[in-house]
């Protein structure tokens, strides 16, 4: 393997997970101002400037608070859920272009770690994966509120996976490739070109996965709070506790980059303007995340796999369907 490629794959490692578990930690911050806002509180106020250093504050009582075993989980099961969820999505990010390529000091980077031909899959599979971090992590806390969140957790992910897989069949088959870099040369032209157009269907669906896969409101049924108290993570305490968060604002960043590369252009023709273009994409549906936890209400879990099995499944087969007719006539 050549030496240069070892060294700059090694770099972009280090540098993802040190930014995005970074960002994670930045993302509660962002939400509870933006909670605030829209509820006409203030949010964190009083740890820095605006309550910026509050994420640096929970960042230490995160590191120093003492990590509790309780006396009947089953210990190693225990343990290792958080790693799974943190890791399943830090994995997952290795299939995805965050910006375009540029030339560093007379060296050309890639900025993704590995543009494998099966991109979209692995990220969708992997990110699959990382449902066994809350149904592990559930079911091995010896508690009836996280076993509880366990079941729903496995549910609302694998029925969520099928809608997700199916809407972005249509859009791979037109573009003929799972590589998320294929998909963004494929919009290059400009904006007439992106996929939103022809497939609008594909992206709202596609849209709507990716709440029930980060488990997030209006889809927040594993850890909702006013029935199974903090679900899955009742019984977690310290740094535990948090990979399991840190995996879930991970994966909320790393969806919010996938959606506008999958269907809203990506960085287009790899100018700067286009980096800053999928980086404002990003933001927006990172954004929009935090605002349907203000604005929307949770919904029952029986509407939660209604609305799945009954509607957004079956729409989704009838897309690729037509979609395989149109391509054919």
């Amino acid at each position: 393997m050549d030496t240069a490629y070892l060294i700059e794959t090694v770099i972009k490692v280090v540098i993802l997970l040190l930014v995005f578990s970074a960002l994670a930690g930045i993302g509660t911050y962002f939400e509870r101002k933006i909670l605030a806002f829209m509820q006409r509180r203030l949010g964190p106020m009083n740890v820095g400037p605006y309550g910026l250093l509050q994420v640096a504050a929970d960042g230490i009582k995160l590191f120093t608070k003492e990590d509790i075993i309780p006396a009947n989980v089953v210990a190693p099961i225990f343990k290792i859920a958080p790693v799974i969820t943190a890791a399943t999505a830090f994995m997952a990010a290795a299939a995805i272009p965050f910006l375009p390529q540029f030339t560093l000091f007379g060296y050309t980077v890639h900025p993704i770690i590995a543009d494998i031909d099966i991109g979209i899959l692995y990220v969708l599979g992997v990110m699959a994966v990382g449902l066994y971090g809350p149904l592990l992590g559930g079911m091995a806390s010896a508690n009836k509120f996280s076993l509880l969140s366990a079941a729903r957790a496995g549910a609302v992910f694998i029925s969520y996976e099928v809608v997700s897989g199916l809407s972005a069949l249509a859009p791979i088959m037109m573009v003929g490739s799972l590589s998320l870099v294929d998909f963004n040369n494929y919009q290059a032209d400009g904006i007439g070109s992106w996929i939103v157009w022809s497939q609008p269907v594909a992206f709202i669906l596609f849209w709507i996965a990716a709440f029930a896969e980060t488990g997030r409101t209006p889809f927040h049924l594993i850890a909702n709070d006013h029935e199974i108290i903090d679900g899955f993570g009742t019984e977690y305490s310290g740094m535990r506790w948090g990979l399991f968060f840190i995996g879930e604002y991970a994966n909320m960043f790393f969806i919010s980059f996938v959606i506008p590369i999958l269907f809203l252009g990506g960085f287009g023709d790899g100018s700067v303007l286009g980096a800053f273009a999928l980086l404002g994409k990003m933001s927006f549906f990172f954004f929009f995340f935090l605002w349907t936890r203000a604005a929307w209400p949770d919904v029952r879990p029986d509407q939660l796999m209604w609305l799945c099995w009954k509607v957004l499944m079956p729409i989704a087969v009838i897309n690729v369907v037509i979609t395989g007719l149109v391509m054919m006539f």
